[in-house]
């Protein structure tokens, strides 16, 4: 049902994300526990497989099990339906049947949550073409002994946003990782464009904390980066508080902080290095709607600010329709 067939000698480090959570996920229901915790159970899912998790989790309560989901995704609370708790800073901004809440939120969090729904974003207008900064010719990509992707010709331009889509497994991360230059191809080539340099071509993670060193403070790494790569700190400081990441959180270690936090700081310390080309693997899968929403929009912003072209991975074709310039699609 999972489509984990074939899976099972594989070692996690070898599994796409959305793999990933689907063995996890699998692994939780073998027990048959009668009491269920779900913490954000279709985190790197496509559609279809949130809809497949959403499935199995209302089987388990027809089953008799008690269900506590946590998530950011709208789409999985009406999937799921019961009761809904809405909550933003440790407090219930309100609470109800799921139905009733969605519907016609009582609270202006609740409204804000409910209309930061990707439907409701703005459309993109076709960017201008710049200047080709980031190509393949017959690109080939391998992972695991596994052949991802074949003979792909790709161009990309200044200032252009590119949505990458496919079912999990399909390669989209591979690929990221090939264009960054972290995965070597199994044939054909990578090349940047005139100017770009490898410092130029920046990756925000899906996992925010496997980017980061765990044992060192979130302050003490931004202040690297900034006597690293000369750059004045309060840039970083602009657009920490654009990212709205209160100060005091660069205190604490990475594993200290939230995933939705740690993934702002993420995306602060690479839109420091000012790229020409910004690989976005699920940047928001960790975030909330509202957050989510903000963020994409500051990715655009910075990029249109700066003429970078961003290439994003996405499991939702909404975000891919209305933030992208055009698509490409791996694995059909």
């Amino acid at each position: 049902v999972l489509g984990l067939d074939g899976a099972e000698g594989k070692l996690p480090g070898t599994l796409s994300g959305g793999m990933a959570q689907r063995v996890a996920f699998a692994a939780t229901r073998a027990g048959g526990a009668p009491i269920l915790l779900a913490d954000e159970p279709t985190k790197g899912l496509d559609a279809a497989l949130r809809d497949d998790v959403i499935r199995l989790l209302r089987e388990a309560m027809q089953a008799g099990a008690a269900l506590l989901v946590i998530t950011h995704d709208v789409a999985v609370a009406r999937g799921l339906g019961g009761d809904l708790l809405i909550l933003r800073d440790g407090s219930v901004e309100e609470s109800g049947r799921t139905e009733a809440v969605l519907s016609a939120p009582s609270s202006k969090y609740g409204r804000t949550l409910v209309m930061a729904d990707p439907a409701l974003w703005p459309q993109r207008e076709t960017a201008d073409e710049g200047e080709v900064v980031l190509g393949t010719r017959s690109l080939a990509i391998e992972r695991g002994g596994r052949r991802l992707v074949e003979g792909l010709a790709l161009e990309i331009r200044a200032g252009e946003r590119l949505a990458v889509e496919g079912p999990s497994g399909s390669g989209k991360s591979s690929l990221l990782d090939t264009l960054a230059g972290l995965l070597k191809p199994a044939s054909g080539s990578v090349e940047r464009g005139p100017g770009v340099e490898a410092l130029g071509v920046q990756k925000l993670y899906q996992d925010p904390p496997a980017a980061f060193p765990p044992r060192v403070s979130l302050g003490r790494l931004l202040t690297d980066l900034a006597q690293r790569h000369a750059i004045d700190q309060t840039r970083i400081k602009a657009l920490l508080d654009r990212l709205r990441v209160p100060l005091d959180l660069l205190e604490r270690r990475p594993d200290a902080v939230s995933g939705g936090e740690l993934q702002r700081i993420a995306l602060a310390r690479i839109l420091a290095l000012r790229p020409r080309v910004i690989l976005a693997d699920e940047p928001t899968s960790r975030l909330d709607p509202v957050t989510q929403r903000d963020v994409m929009a500051l990715i655009a912003e910075v990029a249109d600010e700066t003429r970078a072209a961003v290439v994003l991975v996405t499991h939702d074709p909404v975000i891919a329709g209305r933030w992208a310039d055009r698509r490409l699609s791996l694995g059909s």
